[in-house]
């Protein structure tokens, strides 16, 4: 019965101690603590809940004036995708013209 209880027990989990090399308390924050670069410029994050905050914070994005560049170029290269399907798909332009 001995041999049996050799394989079948199960060990005790390993404890270490980790001290990071470089970690400095004084400084700000948790140096492991993974937070995304541009969580303070979204205004997504921490959105309030329910339908009246999310169409407020909707409201509010619409409200605030985008880049002007940034606008034109994507409607550029709306055009050029629109005119790119067109052409793929042999449309006959003649069919608004008399």
């Amino acid at each position: 019965m001995s041999i049996l209880k050799k394989f079948t027990r199960i060990g005790k989990n390993r404890k270490f101690d980790y001290k990071p090399r470089f970690y400095d308390d004084k400084g700000k924050g948790n140096p492991y603590k993974i937070e995304p670069r541009f969580d303070k410029f979204r205004s997504t994050v921490n959105s309030p809940r329910g339908i009246k905050g999310k169409f407020n914070s909707a409201i509010d994005d619409v409200k605030t004036q985008g880049d002007r560049n940034l606008k034109i170029r994507l409607a550029v290269i709306l055009a050029v995708l629109i005119l790119i399907f067109l052409y793929i798909i042999d449309f006959d332009i003649s069919i608004f013209f008399k």
